[in-house]
């Protein structure tokens, strides 16, 4: 036993050093090379700022909705709810999605709702949503404000961001810029006003 713990000290010590000292500190040199300097993507509209990178929660229906979040959409913790496809209560929460998406947007089968509008992400943040999932609520935005479908698509099409070097990820709309953009012309209440 004696021949184990001036090894295990040693080790403790060295990782103790590196995980809270060197690994750290080359994690934070290398954000300070990107973009924002690892400080994420803020948007600053009529004074407030906004993480781009972050999900909001609208649920007003002349907005487009994003993904559902299991932490409400807080950042100070993210995460899932951590509950198995076939857990009853997960099931049911799934299902209460569906029905108030249906209900909100009348004319959409069941079969149409993309998936990730009814279940949320593996963070509860996920700023984006599919092509699919706004074009399946581009009705239900255009009446609510008032304006044309076409206006809503075309500021889909604006707001479309394309694959990293085109064969990376999916196409993706970020659902805050989206929104922004619909109410630049078409001034409403602060996109963090929840309904």
């Amino acid at each position: 036993m004696k021949n184990h713990i001036m090894p295990a000290i040693r080790l403790t010590a060295f990782c103790a050093l590196f995980f809270s000292g060197i690994y750290t500190m080359g994690i934070w040199g290398i954000a300070q090379l990107a973009p924002n300097q690892g400080n994420g993507f803020i948007t600053e509209v009529n004074g407030k700022r906004y993480h781009t990178n972050v999900a909001q929660g609208f649920t007003k229906n002349e907005y487009f909705w994003p993904r559902p979040s299991a932490v409400d959409y807080n950042a100070a913790g993210s995460g899932g709810s951590n509950k198995g496809p076939a857990n009853p209560e997960y099931l049911a929460t799934v299902q209460t999605r569906i029905d108030t998406f249906l209900l909100k947007n009348p004319g959409v089968a069941k079969t149409d709702i993309p998936a990730e509008l009814v279940t949320a992400s593996g963070s509860g943040l996920d700023p984006d949503i599919s092509l699919a999932a706004a074009q399946v609520q581009v009705k239900r935005v255009a009446k609510a404000r008032g304006i044309s479908e076409q206006k809503v698509n075309d500021a889909i099409a604006a707001n479309l961001q394309q694959p990293l070097l085109g064969c990376l990820g999916t196409e993706k709309i970020n659902v805050l810029q989206l929104n922004l953009a619909l109410d630049r012309p078409h001034p409403n209440p602060s996109p963090k006003e929840r309904g």
